[in-house]
């Protein structure tokens, strides 16, 4: 398909979402508070191998949070994230604004009889570079 055909440079939200569900079982209170305090986030965050170093978080809409992603290669990922929206205890909105920028919408379930807590996260990219 050619580069400067149009229709392949417009893809819809849905086809540039990834979705991902986590189950926990504990409250969901609890589960989103580990997405608040520094000290827990760099526990969990980042892909299996990977550790994170916090430089700033300020957990409030339009607060920053700046951290080092370090690979097990040795590599270091810098990250700046900006929170959009918090709705305690139900969701997060942030921009990931330093490379590559995506929007993600983090949603919180509660336990019931039928289903344990779970913590929903959508991410969408904000632009979309079409290879020839």
């Amino acid at each position: 398909m050619p580069a400067n055909n149009a229709a392949t440079a417009a893809l819809t939200d849905e086809a540039r979402a990834i979705i991902g569900v986590r189950v926990f079982d504990a409250p969901r209170d609890l589960v989103f508070s580990m997405w608040m305090d520094p000290e827990h986030i760099s526990r969990w965050w980042g892909p299996r191998g990977f550790t994170t170093t916090t430089q700033e978080m300020e957990f409030k809409p339009g607060g920053v949070w700046r951290h080092i992603m370090h690979g097990p290669d040795g590599r270091d990922y810098p990250n700046k994230i900006i929170y959009r929206e918090i709705v305690r205890p139900e969701r997060i909105v942030y921009s990931h604004v330093s490379g590559p920028p995506f929007e993600s919408t983090v949603t919180f379930a509660e336990k019931t009889a039928k289903r344990p807590s779970s913590c929903r996260c959508c991410s969408k990219r904000q632009r979309c570079a079409i290879e020839p």
